[in-house]
């Protein structure tokens, strides 16, 4: 069950990324000739308003197969208006861009329907206070409940740290003890840390933790909203600095995860609930276009790349650069798929 949930996701993924180059490469009056699900031999093929819409045998991706446009044959080239490289530069990063938009759109809609169902998040209630750190000697407790910093009511755990790191000097805790609400003055002290990428910073704490309570968000259809872009620009800024750590050596490339990997984090959020079903889809569709937009040759972001170049110098790129670079831009990505299937394996012995 785990591997379909898996392949009807991806597909799903896959479908809305490549809608969004087609309805794109429509608006401009592009001809698409095919509108492909995986890749290799053709299982299933419709003719439909001049596309041929199919399903090939390898699940692994998707295209869209415009006229005057194949990532097979770099070079090509057709005439015709309704050609993908007669159009203006301009016009071709809007329908290359079109393809990750789309799958930031759906992480946002997704999100938002996460909102709507019932989102959790981490309670306001203290779990363990630090020993002589400056919430110890302020007297608060475990099972405290935090409501008001300073002018700031406080809804959830992380606008605690939040409210914290964007303040200076002392703050003054509203918290709940007993059905009491009590004030306490707290001084926060820059400490030793890390970050989500485990590396060693300096930032204003208190010295509490969260108790690991949960509680579920009750959120109008407004909030719900700002909910699912908060949550969309989180996860692409998360993904981005991911990327940006992973280039300067911050994080190793044992790091880096496979098809294997991203099957068994759907599967495990399938068998949990369907809102972590949403959750890590919508992550991953934030990923796909995230990582589309990379400036690798063979990526949209490679062929935006071209563009841009062909916008500022008035000319394209020469054929045989072009071929150079797509190719090493197809060495570069395959390296990278083999690289996350042999971490992929080299996990599961571990794990064994």
């Amino acid at each position: 069950m785990g591997t379909i949930t898996f392949l009807l996701v991806l597909s799903f993924l896959v479908f809305f990324h490549e809608l969004g180059h087609f309805l794109a490469a429509r608006y401009f009056g592009v001809k698409v000739h095919v509108f492909s699900i995986g890749f290799g031999k053709r299982l299933f093929a419709k003719e439909w308003m001049g596309t041929t819409w199919q399903f090939a045998l390898i699940p692994l991706g998707g295209y869209v197969q415009m006229k005057g446009q194949d990532d097979k044959n770099p070079s090509l080239k057709e005439d015709g208006d309704d050609s993908y490289n007669t159009k203006k530069p301009w016009q071709r990063i809007i329908i290359l861009f079109a393809g990750p938009f789309a799958n930031f759109i759906l992480a946002a809609i997704l999100y938002f329907c996460i909102a709507m169902m019932g989102a959790t998040t981490l309670a306001t209630q203290v779990g363990k206070v630090q020993e002589n750190s400056p919430a110890f000697h302020a007297g608060i407790l475990p099972n405290d409940e935090i409501i008001k910093i300073n002018d700031t009511d406080i809804k959830a755990w992380d606008e605690i740290g939040k409210t914290i790191i964007d303040s200076d000097g002392a703050l003054k805790f509203f918290i709940k003890r007993d059905g009491e609400i009590i004030a306490k003055t707290i001084n926060p002290l820059v400490s030793d840390s890390e970050n989500m990428f485990k590396e060693k910073i300096k930032k204003r704490m208190i010295g509490i933790s969260p108790s690991g309570k949960t509680i579920k968000l009750d959120l109008s259809i407004g909030e719900s909203l700002v909910f699912a872009y908060e949550k969309t620009v989180l996860a692409s800024t998360m993904i981005f600095q991911g990327v940006q750590k992973l280039i300067q050596g911050a994080i190793p490339s044992s790091e880096v995860g496979g098809v294997i990997s991203i099957g068994k984090v759907i599967s495990d959020a399938s068998e949990s609930s369907i809102i972590a079903l949403f959750a890590i889809t919508a992550l991953i569709s934030v990923n796909l276009g995230v990582l589309n937009l990379l400036p690798i040759p063979a990526l949209d972001g490679g062929h935006i790349m071209f563009n841009l170049y062909e916008m500022i110098t008035r000319r394209k790129p020469s054929d045989q650069v072009f071929m150079f670079l797509t190719i090493m831009g197809w060495v570069i990505l395959g390296s990278l798929m083999l690289l996350g299937i042999y971490n992929d394996i080299n996990r599961i012995f571990l794990n064994n």
